[in-house]
């Protein structure tokens, strides 16, 4: 049976900074490394709130990354 080990997460903040000529909307992402691997959704979920709050641009995703390795 296959069993996996997470020891990296990160986490990614995605802000709607303006839109382009075309009309879509342009993206910019902050990437926080080094977030524990045992952090749950709330904490991250509440992080990503309060850094919210010190940006001028509108937030429009927030992710979690995890990176882990597979063995047997």
């Amino acid at each position: 049976m296959a069993s996996q080990m997470v020891y990296a997460s990160t986490l990614r903040v995605t802000f709607e900074t303006g839109v382009n000529e075309k009309g879509e909307p342009q993206l910019k992402r902050k990437l926080f490394s080094n977030i524990k691997t045992d952090a749950t959704a709330e904490e991250l979920l509440k992080t990503a709130q309060s850094l919210t709050n010190l940006q001028k641009h509108t937030l429009t995703e927030i992710a979690r990354q995890d990176t882990a390795t597979i063995s047997a």
